[in-house]
C-alpha cells in the first residue's frame, strides 16, 4: 500500500500512533497550541489524511491542504466541519457514533439526578464547613424517580438516556424526534409526542439533539416560558442549542427550577459568564464522553476509519 501523509491535530494514543506510523508518515500538530501551529500549517499542503477533534476543519483550512483525501473526527457530533465544502472538494468524513452512547447517557443522567438533588451545591455545603446542624427544608431536593422525562433527540443517546430513566427510575419518557422511532426493550415505556406536548408535560427535559441549522438556538424564552414550571433542564448536545440569555432569565425569575450543563456555547465557559456561578446551574466541562475507556475507544475507531479510508476502503463510519 502506497504511504501517504497523515496530520494528527489532536493528540492520540501511542498504540494508536504506532498504528498511523506503521502505515503512512505522520505529523502531531495540535493548532490549538501556539508552539505547534506552524507546523499544523506547514503541514496541510501535502495531508492526505487528517485526524483529531474540537478544530474547525472549515473552507479556509480546506482550501490549504489540496491533496486531501479523509478527515478522522475523533467525535460523534460533526458541527466543527464545513460539510458543503467537504462535499464539494470529494473529501471524506467519518466520525465515531456508537462507542460513547452509554458514557454520554450515563453524563446525562447523572446531571439530571444532581440537578435535582442538588448534589453538587450539597456536597460543597459540607466541603466548605456549613454542616453544622440537620438541614433544613432549605437545602432538600426533589424526587426524581417517577418523574417525566422529555428528550428532544432520540437517537442513540437519547434512546440510551431513556432506558436508565423508564428501567431504572420508573419514569415516564415523553420524546420529540423528526420520525417516531422503534425502541426494543421500551415498549409501553415511552410515548412520541410533539414539541408542546413535551414541553408542558415534562419534570425534566433532556437535550440530546445534533447541532444543525435548525436546531441552533432551537431552547429559547418562547420554549422556556412554554415549559412546566418548576421544570429541569438538562444539555449534553451542543451548547449553541439553548439561548443562554433565555435561559438565564427562565432560572431567575423561577419559571424553571434548575439546569444541569455540560456544554456551553463558548467553551470554556467565560470566567465573567453568569452560569459559571449560578446557584441554579449545575455546570460540567464537556465531559459527556470523558472516561478512560471511552476516549480510548474512540480513538481506536478514528484511527479504524482513516486507515479504511486511506486504503481505499469504506468506513462503515461516514458522515453522510
Amino acid at each position: 500500500m502506497t504511504r501517504k501523509n497523515v496530520l494528527v491535530f489532536r493528540e492520540l494514543p501511542d498504540d494508536q500512533m504506532a498504528r498511523l506510523r506503521a502505515a503512512h508518515e505522520v505529523t502531531v500538530a495540535n493548532p490549538k497550541r501556539a508552539d505547534q501551529r506552524k507546523a499544523f500549517d506547514a503541514a496541510l499542503p501535502t495531508a492526505h489524511g487528517l485526524i483529531g477533534a474540537s478544530y474547525s476543519i472549515d473552507e479556509t483550512v480546506l482550501a490549504r491542504a489540496p491533496r486531501l483525501e479523509a478527515v478522522s473526527s475523533i467525535s460523534v457530533g460533526v458541527d466543527n466541519y464545513d460539510l458543503p465544502a467537504l462535499r464539494q472538494r470529494g473529501i471524506v468524513l467519518t466520525h465515531t457514533p456508537g462507542v460513547l452512547t452509554e458514557t454520554t447517557a450515563d453524563t446525562l443522567f447523572a446531571l439530571l439526578i444532581a440537578s435535582s438533588r442538588r448534589i453538587v451545591e450539597l456536597a460543597n455545603h459540607v466541603r466548605d464547613g456549613q454542616w453544622t446542624h440537620n438541614i433544613d427544608e432549605s437545602l432538600f431536593g426533589w424526587d426524581v424517580h417517577g418523574k417525566t422525562v422529555g428528550i428532544l433527540g432520540f437517537g442513540r443517546i437519547g434512546q440510551a438516556v431513556a432506558r436508565r430513566a423508564a428501567l431504572g427510575f420508573g419514569m415516564p419518557v415523553l420524546y420529540h424526534h423528526r420520525r417516531e422511532v422503534e425502541c426494543p426493550g421500551l415498549e409501553g415505556h415511552v410515548k412520541a409526542v410533539s414539541m408542546e406536548a413535551l414541553l408542558a408535560e415534562s419534570d425534566f427535559i433532556v437535550l440530546a439533539l445534533p447541532l444543525t441549522e435548525e436546531t441552533r438556538g432551537l431552547m429559547n424564552a418562547s420554549r422556556f416560558a412554554a415549559m412546566k414550571r418548576g421544570a429541569i433542564l438538562i444539555n449534553g448536545s451542543r451548547g449553541a442549542v439553548v439561548d443562554e440569555e433565555a435561559l438565564l432569565a427562565a432560572l431567575d425569575h423561577g419559571h424553571l427550577r434548575a439546569a444541569g450543563l455540560d456544554v456551553f456555547a463558548v467553551e470554556p465557559l467565560p470566567q465573567a459568564s453568569p452560569l459559571r456561578r449560578h446557584p441554579r446551574v449545575t455546570a460540567l466541562p464537556h465531559i459527556g464522553s470523558a472516561t478512560h475507556e471511552t476516549r480510548y475507544a474512540m480513538a481506536v475507531l478514528a484511527t479504524d476509519n482513516l486507515l479504511q479510508e486511506l486504503a481505499g476502503e469504506r468506513s462503515e463510519c461516514r458522515v453522510p
